[in-house]
Parts: C-alpha cells; sequence; structure tokens
C-alpha cells in the first residue's frame, strides 16, 4: 500500500489523479444505480438497462485509466494507437455487460463471484490493451507479481462489491458501499500494476504529446456528459415508471381531461371500455361514460355518481376531482367498476324480501305489505288477508324426503300465483304456510272468489287418490280494517280462521270471526291452568279393563288421565291432551301418568296386566327408557306386566331415534303394543321394522261391523297378519254383544269397550272376575283431534282419546 502511495504522489500528477478518482467514483456509482434501474423494470426492458449499467461503468473505467496515464511523469507526453485505444474501451463494456447478465442467473456468493472475476478480467484487460496501445520505441516491461498482486487485490474487492449490492438493504448503503469497493478496486488495479510497469523513457514522439493530452481531456468530458446523462435518464424513467405503475395499480380507472379532451388514461379504464389508451387519448369523455341521472359529467360535481360505460352493459362510479397537470386546469375523472357489487346487493336486496326456494315474498316482505295494507284502507279500501296451510304437506317431507317437499312448496307456489290478481301480495312465510294480500277487491266477495280459484286449481292439479305428493289447501281469511285495522292483528285473526278451517275438516276455507278469538283466548286460559295442574293434584288416572275375548275374564286395564278444574269440572281429554302435545307440557304429564299407573299397579294380582298410552312428543326426547326405567325400580312393578302403547305416529318423525328408543324399553322387558292399527300410512313396514308384543285395531273398524263386511274383513286380514307374526290382536271399542261376537269369531284375543266396563278409579271389584256386560249406552267418546299446528298433526292422528 505504501508502494501506491509513492507512486501516486511521486510518479504522477496529483491534480490528473484526483480527477480520475472522482471520475471512477461518479462511474461506479453510475454502474450501480442503472443496476438497480435494471432490477426494478419489466423483464422485458432489462436487458438494455444492463448494457447502460455496462457502458457507464467501463467508459468511466476506461477514462480512469487514460486520466492517470495522463498525469504519469517521467515519460513525457504519450502518444496512443486509435485502434487499440478503441478496443480496450469496447472490451470492459462487453464483459461488464456479460457479468451483469450472468449474476442473475447465477444467484448468492457463487453469483457474486463470478461477477467480480469477471469484472477484474474486462478491467485488467482495458487496462494491459490500453497499455499495448501506448506507441513505444521499445517495449514496456512488467513485474509479473506486483501485477497479479494488484490483479487479485481488485478481484476481491470486486467480488465483495458484488455481494454487498445484493445483500444490503436500504437505498443509499446498496449504492454508495459497492460503488466506494469497485472505485477502490480501479484504483488497485491500475496503480498498483503501474508499480510494477516500466515505460522506456523514449516512449513517446515529439510533438504529439499536446493533440492526445486534448482528444484524452476531451473524451473524460463527453464521458462525464455520457454518464450523467444516462443516469438523469435513469432516475426519470423511474419516477415515469413508478407514476405508471400507481396508476395501474389503481383499482380504479383513472382518465386526465383538460379542455374537454382526454389527454391521459390508465390501462384500467381503456380495459373497462375495451379499447387503447391511445384509441382514448383526444377523445371526448362523453363518448365512454354516459351519467345514469342525465347531467353533464363533470360540470359542478362534488359528490360520485354512477355511469354506464359504453359498449359493455356495466355501470360505473366516477368521482371527479380538479388538479393542476401540465401547468394547466385539468380534471381528472377516477372510475370504478361497481357493476358486479350492483348485482350483489340487489341480489341482497331480492333475497332479503323474497323466498328463495320459491321466488315468493316473504314474512319481511309481507310486513312492508301491511305496512301499506294500513294506508290504503285508512284511504277507505279494504284489504283481504288469505292464510294458507297444506294438509298432508309434513307426511310427505317425512316419507319422501325435503326434495319432494320442496317440489310440491315449488307447485304450490305456482298455483298461487296464478289464482292471484298481478298487484296481490303472495308470501310464503316458512315451512308449508303461505298468505296471500288481496288488493282492490271488494270484500268478502274478492277473498271468496280467490279462495275458490285456490281450492279449484288444487283440485285440478292435485289428484290426492292418484299422486303420493299431491296436497289439499285450508285456507283462513280475514278482513281489514273489518277483522283488524292493524297488520299484526290481522295476521292473527286470519292463523284463527285457518286454525278453525282445519278443525272443521281441512281442505276447507274458513273467515274470522269474533267468536274465534274468544276461543282462542279461553284456550290460552285452559293452557295455563294445565300447567298447574300437578302442583295443585288436579289430576288423576282411570282404569278401563281390557278382558279375554272368549272367557270374558280381565287381563288388565289401560291407564287413561283425567282432569278435574275446581270451575270447569271434568275437562274433557280431547280438550287438554292436544294443549299438553303443543306446549310440550305432555313431558312432564306422561312422566307423571307412568310413575302413579305403575305406583297403583303394584298392589293389583300378578297375572293383571297395565297398559298406558305415550304421546309421539314424549319420544321426540331421549328420557323416556329412563322415566320407565325407575318409575318400575321405585314401584317394584314387574316390567313384563307393562304394556306402552304406541300410535304410528311414534314412528313418523324421527324413525330411527323411535325405533332406538323402543328397542331400549323392550330391553328393559316392557311390551310394546300397537294402537290404532290400520290408520297409518305404514302399518305393515312398521311391524316389520320392530318386534311388537300386540296390535289394537282401531275402533273405527269394529264399530262399523254390524253394516259394513269390508269392515269385518279388514279385521280378519289383521288377525290373520297377527296369527302369521305370532301377534295376539285386541279388538277396541267394542259396544255391543253382536260387536263381541263378531270380533271373538274372527280370532280377536282380546277386547276392550264400554261393553265390559267404563274407565273407572275404583277397580276393587271384579278384579280377576268376568266382566259383566254394561247396558248399552251412548259411549263417551273423543275421537283422535287434529293437531293444533301441521306439525303435530303426524303426532296427533292416531292418539285414541277415551273419556
Amino acid at each position: 500500500m505504501s508502494q501506491i502511495l509513492s507512486c501516486l504522489l511521486e510518479q504522477h500528477a496529483w491534480y490528473l489523479v484526483l480527477l480520475a478518482v472522482i471520475l471512477c467514483g461518479f462511474a461506479s456509482t453510475g454502474m450501480y444505480l442503472l443496476r438497480r434501474r435494471a432490477e426494478e423494470c419489466a423483464t422485458h426492458r432489462r436487458r438494455g438497462w444492463r448494457i447502460a449499467a455496462a457502458t457507464v461503468g467501463g467508459l468511466g473505467f476506461w477514462e480512469t485509466h487514460f486520466l492517470a496515464m495522463l498525469g504519469h511523469r517521467g515519460t513525457g507526453h504519450l502518444s496512443y494507437a486509435p485502434g487499440l485505444t478503441l478496443i480496450s474501451a469496447t472490451l470492459v463494456i462487453a464483459v461488464l455487460w456479460a457479468a451483469f447478465g450472468l449474476r442473475e442467473r447465477i444467484p448468492g456468493v457463487r453469483g457474486a463471484v463470478v461477477v467480480g472475476g469477471l469484472s477484474t478480467l474486462g478491467v485488467a484487460g482495458m487496462h494491459f490493451v490500453g497499455m499495448a496501445a501506448v506507441r513505444t520505441a521499445m517495449p514496456i516491461t512488467y513485474d509479473a507479481a506486483t501485477v497479479a498482486l494488484a490483479v487479485t487485490l481488485a478481484a476481491v474487492l470486486l467480488t465483495i462489491a458484488s455481494w454487498s449490492f445484493v445483500r444490503l438493504k436500504g437505498q443509499r448503503r446498496r449504492i454508495m458501499v459497492p460503488a466506494t469497493l469497485a472505485t477502490l478496486a480501479i484504483g488497485v488495479l491500475h496503480f498498483g500494476a503501474m508499480i510494477g510497469t516500466t515505460i522506456p523513457p523514449t516512449a513517446h514522439a515529439a510533438g504529439a504529446g499536446r493533440g492526445d493530452m486534448l482528444m484524452i481531456v476531451g473524451v473524460a468530458l463527453v464521458s462525464f456528459v455520457i454518464i450523467l446523462g444516462v443516469v438523469a435518464i435513469a432516475f426519470v424513467d423511474r419516477m415515469l415508471t413508478d407514476l405508471r405503475g400507481l396508476t395501474a395499480a389503481a383499482l380504479e380507472g383513472l382518465v386526465i381531461v383538460q379542455d374537454d379532451r382526454i389527454i391521459e388514461a390508465n390501462d384500467i379504464f381503456a380495459a373497462l371500455v375495451g379499447h387503447t389508451v391511445e384509441d382514448l387519448r383526444g377523445s371526448l369523455p362523453d363518448r365512454w361514460l354516459t351519467p345514469v341521472d342525465g347531467q353533464d359529467l363533470r360540470g359542478g360535481r362534488v359528490v360520485p355518481f354512477e355511469a354506464r360505460i359504453a359498449g359493455p352493459d356495466r355501470l360505473c362510479e366516477v368521482a371527479v376531482h380538479t388538479v393542476e397537470y401540465r401547468g394547466r386546469r385539468s380534471e381528472v375523472l377516477a372510475v370504478r367498476d361497481v357493476t358486479e357489487s350492483r348485482r350483489a346487493r340487489d341480489r341482497i336486496a331480492y333475497l332479503a324480501g323474497h323466498d328463495a326456494l320459491t321466488g315468493l315474498a316473504n314474512r319481511a316482505s309481507l310486513r312492508d305489505s301491511l305496512v301499506e295494507a294500513e294506508r290504503r284502507t285508512a284511504a277507505g279500501q279494504q284489504v283481504a288477508l288469505l292464510a294458507i296451510d297444506l294438509d298432508r304437506f309434513k307426511a310427505i317431507n317425512d316419507l319422501f324426503g325435503h326434495a319432494a317437499g320442496d317440489e310440491v312448496l315449488c307447485q304450490v307456489a305456482d298455483i298461487l300465483r296464478r289464482a292471484a290478481a298481478p298487484g296481490d301480495a303472495v308470501v310464503r312465510m316458512g315451512g308449508d304456510e303461505f298468505m296471500i294480500l288481496q288488493w282492490d277487491q271488494p270484500q268478502p266477495q274478492g277473498a271468496q272468489a280467490l279462495a275458490g280459484r285456490i281450492m279449484d286449481s288444487f283440485a285440478e292439479q292435485m289428484d290426492v287418490a292418484r299422486n303420493p305428493l299431491a296436497v289439499r289447501a285450508s285456507i283462513g281469511v280475514a278482513l281489514m280494517p273489518d277483522d283488524g285495522a292493524v297488520g299484526e292483528t290481522l295476521c292473527h285473526h286470519a292463523d284463527l280462521a285457518l286454525y278453525r278451517a282445519k278443525e272443521a275438516g281441512r281442505g276447507t276455507c274458513c273467515f274470522f270471526d269474533g267468536d274465534m278469538d274468544r276461543a282462542v283466548q279461553a284456550r290460552r286460559q285452559l293452557e295455563q291452568d294445565l300447567r298447574h295442574t300437578l302442583i295443585r293434584n288436579q289430576l288423576y288416572l282411570v282404569y278401563q279393563p281390557l278382558v279375554c275375548s272368549q272367557s270374558r275374564r280381565v287381563a288388565g286395564y289401560e291407564a287413561l288421565v283425567r282432569w278435574k278444574h275446581p270451575e270447569r269440572g271434568e275437562v274433557s281429554p280431547g280438550d287438554f291432551i292436544p294443549l299438553a302435545e303443543e306446549s310440550g307440557f305432555i313431558i312432564q304429564l306422561g312422566e307423571w301418568v307412568i310413575r302413579e299407573a305403575c305406583r297403583a299397579a303394584s298392589q293389583w294380582p300378578d297375572h293383571i296386566t297395565l297398559a298406558v298410552n305415550v304421546s309421539a312428543v314424549q319420544f321426540q326426547v331421549d328420557t323416556l327408557p329412563g322415566i320407565v326405567r325407575d318409575a318400575l325400580a321405585a314401584s317394584g312393578f314387574d316390567p313384563r306386566r307393562l304394556e306402552i302403547e304406541i300410535t304410528e305416529s311414534v314412528l313418523m318423525r324421527d324413525r330411527d331415534a323411535a325405533l332406538a328408543t323402543l328397542h331400549r324399553l323392550k330391553a328393559d322387558g316392557v311390551r310394546i303394543a300397537m294402537d290404532d292399527f290400520g290408520t297409518g300410512y305404514s302399518s305393515l313396514s312398521n311391524l316389520q321394522a320392530f318386534p311388537f308384543d300386540k296390535i289394537k285395531i282401531d275402533r273405527s273398524f269394529v264399530s262399523s261391523l254390524d253394516s259394513d263386511d269390508a269392515a269385518r274383513s279388514i279385521i280378519r286380514a289383521i288377525v290373520g297378519l297377527g296369527r302369521g307374526l305370532n301377534l295376539p290382536v285386541v279388538a277396541e271399542g267394542v259396544e255391543t254383544e253382536a260387536q263381541h261376537r263378531m270380533v271373538a269369531e274372527e280370532g280377536c284375543a282380546q277386547a276392550q269397550g264400554y261393553l265390559f266396563g267404563r274407565p273407572s278409579r275404583d277397580l276393587a271389584e271384579g278384579m280377576g272376575q268376568a266382566a259383566a256386560p254394561v247396558p248399552s249406552v251412548a259411549p263417551i267418546l273423543v275421537a283422535a283431534p287434529a293437531a293444533a299446528s301441521p306439525a303435530m298433526a303426524p303426532a296427533a292422528a292416531g292418539i285414541r282419546r277415551v273419556a
């Protein structure tokens, strides 16, 4: 290093050396700035920027060499061969360009070594070719060891410079550190090599030095200008590219308008209108954008507005800003495509007011329609609200699945649309419940006509006898303002009328009257009283005998619950059992019946059995087997003497869960009887699904034995089926000796009915003895009532009520 300093101070003119170092540092900085620009730009433009970086670096290093040579003392003014001088400059530029290209392909330290080595070869080649261009009378000699050391040091420095350019972070450090190392490497190579170089004193041609000096100084100035210009171009290009990148990265289309003409636009807007940016320049913005409100596109707008895009059917949102661009007042249009968001918004708004399955208006939409109905009735108009519920829909859903149920709902929606007038509001409330709000018709004639059209359409398109997916409709009608001036009241009264229509036999239409509301209030009060029956000890059990058909001896008793109200007196089971099922109170009520019946039956003779009816609602919870097990354990009653009677509705709601519960009961020794056999939808499949212990023929077949030969044939078939399955058959509802004789002749093992005894609390007499015939009186029977809601229909359809 001391020798290099000595060479600099003693053998060179310091001002030219300083100029050479400044030029080298400037060139190195420019070279790395251009290399960074090559990394930042698009792939197809990188090659050009690598060439620019190699040119700036090569020219700078070349000028550094010749300025330093110009300042060398002791040799006089040197002259150069132009050809070799040009080759030296071209050589370093070409090698640097190749090195920069390889650096992109070879990552890591290995790439840095390759670039450092190639750069050293290029600079060293430039140096020695340049030395060869010196005109001498005698050859220039070199000290190989000194030259090799200088080249090696330069290679190390250039390798570190290449590595630091890749690894260092920060804009300044990444440029200044490698540029400083490269400048140091060029100085070490040149001046280190010059230490080991001997130039003969006569190595110049007289009179040629001043011209060569002017040439080199001129080239140096030109090199400065070229380097400065290329670096300046790189900065400008970077700024413009960044600006274009920002506009291209924007989510909106951008348009700059001057003098009512588009002078600039980004690619986003060009893509929106389906043209190139060149096509847009100079055109009127109104050609591409049409405001939805019909006003001028730009003038005086301060808030965003919607416009339609010419060409494709798309909607956009436009915001206008006034800016200064190119020294003049301009307007910038920010255009955002909102087509999909508006479609999504409209879709959401549609779904918020419509049923997704049928496309009808939904409950939320009905609220708005009821507000409009209140406004119209206040103006003197009449409005009718029809509440529509489908009969048998629950059974179809259970038997054929939800896909079939959805198909039925869509078909019903079409029927209602066609029956209603274009302005009427047809609404699906949920499940199988629909409503129609009828306008602009005289009432009640309009509602009657609409209900008639609906009934006729169902009769034509829904053939219940042939189509298993066919349904019927029950309709309840309430009028506004006669039946309610408020929408909520009108809906409530329409539901009450619908409930009455279902009670009347289904498939009918019923208009609201005031008695319905009073009946509902009474029903609600009865439900409240029912919930307190257990606490107030108002419930008790009665027992109806079950006799052997041949001997007429009592084989067991069926427990039936009764309610004695302190004010109402005896409440019919047909009134309070459906209420208990609707409200869920049947769970507590059924548990009390099982426990109380087992406690009482534990005092009976061992051969007397106990039968207890269990509602389908009780099977919806999985606690029934535990309740039965606890009741048996607490009373000590033999589980083999307990019969749980179920109807086919138990297996209609959740077949798998119900069968699992039945198997658990049977595993505990409890016997299971199929009650009201023959009235369900799939009696035979139910017998196949579970090993029942007994079949009980529904009373409807027994009551018509005297007058209907078909009923006797049905009983004969059921008895034959039971015999084949080794199941005893019980005939329910035997009220006359003739009926008893017939069921006995057909082979029914047991019989039950008023002929053998009414339900009674006192079982002391006749237990185990022959049952005396009861005088023929009008039996107190309550047929199985319809469930209060469609969801309860299958559960309640087969439940036997005996009063």
